[in-house]
């Protein structure tokens, strides 16, 4: 009986995404096995997969040691030994299983190792070692490369980032453009990157990975808080600054303001600090707002499940529970109360708008004050480079510098955080009802918010009553 053997296709890089190179391996390997009189049983491809990284599983590869060690297979046929592996705890996984079952059959197309004999496990190893080399000589040229790029502020190719254009990585794309800045106007209004990320996969936005059903949140959020947007260049992450002190401008054109983007990344930050792993999501506009006109204990909204699509009954109510330290005597529909907190909450904010104006863009008073001390430090700098002080001197002056810098780029950040807050959750004058409650329901609470501080439902006392809207109290700031 003809021995079953498992197929081995692996290469690094795909950057069209043909597979052709994988291809060309699989013909040249079951020929091979066609000359052995083995029996091809299945191909284990692993396209576009490093076999050097440490943080990268070969899906294919663990499935094959699985099937290897199960039975399934009785050896492997591959087109190279640094197709297998260019790890050596990869090999000596590898060499475990062929210890357990010697009979297995091992062959590459392009040379005669086997790692069936001990002298073969040896040149195997030796073999990997080279590899293994020769990727981090490889790895180490490509990072001081792609170092010289980030310096120059140019790319370092790859997929185009979400904003810019696919053809060309420097001219913005209109329309990713206006998509960020409208979810970045949301995040600052008190909206929640997982209500942005529902939304922007529903409508096909930000360039989801390719098989993945689900937008993962922090791709959202690097999106939207992104120091490309500003235009700085960043390296492994963070932002690469020059010999000046300054940040490295890239060339391409940027989406945000410097007060935009740090209004947005300050805003996010805020945020996790407030609530570190809780959700903000709300079901219902006055979950929290709403308080029993009794026992003043906060009400939350629930589905009322006798509600169908066909039925007259409320969808849901605003009820006060015992369950959670209330009295449970007061209870309301939930929609007419809701429609009747936001035609009062928008009127309300009309009203103070045609008083006091729409708040008129400030600069931040200590610009010229960073300016100055951002300069100081580079001529710190270049005094210890052309030899003016000594290293110790720089080393005395230079950390005090630093903090007052970065206090004040913290400052700024706040500043410009709370004037584009109050900008988004301030253009409200002009919605009407309907479009309010279009709104992601953080950003109808945002609005609520900055009107009342609460709304007291006093109780309607027995049996099925028309809605009175005496008996729902806004509670004014």
């Amino acid at each position: 009986m003809a021995r079953r053997v498992g197929i081995y296709t692996r290469i690094s890089r795909d950057d069209e995404g043909d597979a052709l190179g994988v291809a060309r391996q699989q013909q040249d390997c079951e020929r091979l096995a066609d000359l052995r009189s083995w029996q091809a049983v299945k191909v284990y491809e692993d396209n576009d997969v490093s076999a050097f990284k440490r943080n990268v599983v070969r899906d294919e590869f663990e499935l094959m040691l699985k099937d290897l060690r199960a039975g399934l297979i009785d050896g492997i046929v591959a087109y190279d030994l640094d197709r297998l592996a260019r790890q050596p705890r990869d090999l000596e996984r590898l060499i475990e299983i062929y210890d357990e079952r010697p009979r297995l059959e091992f062959a590459t197309v392009t040379n005669d190792i086997t790692i069936g004999t001990p002298d073969g496990r040896t040149m195997a190893r030796i073999m990997v070692a080279f590899a293994n080399k020769s990727s981090h000589d490889a790895s180490r040229r490509i990072k001081r490369k792609h170092l010289e790029l980030a310096q120059q502020g140019k790319d370092s190719g790859g997929p185009a980032p979400y904003g810019w254009q696919k053809d060309d990585r420097t001219k913005v794309d209109p329309d990713a453009a206006k998509a960020i800045r409208e979810a970045q106007r949301e995040i600052l209004a008190g909206v929640r990157i997982g209500t942005i990320r529902t939304r922007w996969q529903e409508q096909g936005l930000g360039n989801p990975r390719e098989g993945t059903k689900r937008m993962a949140h922090h791709h959202v959020e690097h999106i939207l808080t992104n120091p490309r947007l500003v235009g700085y260049r960043t390296y492994h992450g963070e932002i690469l600054y020059g010999e000046d002190g300054q940040p490295v401008i890239g060339e391409w054109e940027p989406i945000n303001t410097l007060e935009e983007w740090e209004a947005v990344r300050a805003a996010v930050e805020e945020r996790k600090q407030k609530r570190p792993g809780t959700s903000l999501a709300r079901k219902y506009l006055l979950s929290g707002i709403a308080r029993c006109g009794l026992c003043k204990t906060k009400i939350r909204g629930q589905i009322n499940q006798r509600w169908t699509p066909e039925s007259k009954a409320a969808r849901f109510t605003y009820q006060c529970s015992v369950v959670n330290g209330g009295c449970g005597k007061v209870g309301r529909t939930g929609e007419p109360v809701d429609r009747l907190i936001a035609q009062l909450v928008l009127e309300e904010q009309r009203a103070r708008a045609s008083v006091t104006g729409v708040p008129i863009d400030q600069r931040w008073p200590k610009e010229d004050e960073l300016e100055q001390i951002t300069q100081d430090i580079a001529q710190l700098v270049e005094a210890e480079r052309t030899k003016q002080i000594t290293v110790a001197t720089l080393l005395q002056l230079l950390p005090a510098k630093e903090r007052a810098r970065d206090e004040l780029k913290l400052e700024r950040a706040r500043f410009y955080k709370e004037q584009k807050q109050a900008e988004a959750k301030g253009q409200t004058t002009n919605l009407t009802v309907e479009e309010f409650f279009g709104l992601p329901i953080e950003r109808q609470q945002e609005i609520v918010l900055h009107s009342l501080s609460a709304v007291l439902i006093h109780p309607a006392g027995r049996g099925r009553r028309k809605f009175d809207p005496s008996l729902i109290e806004p509670v004014w700031h």
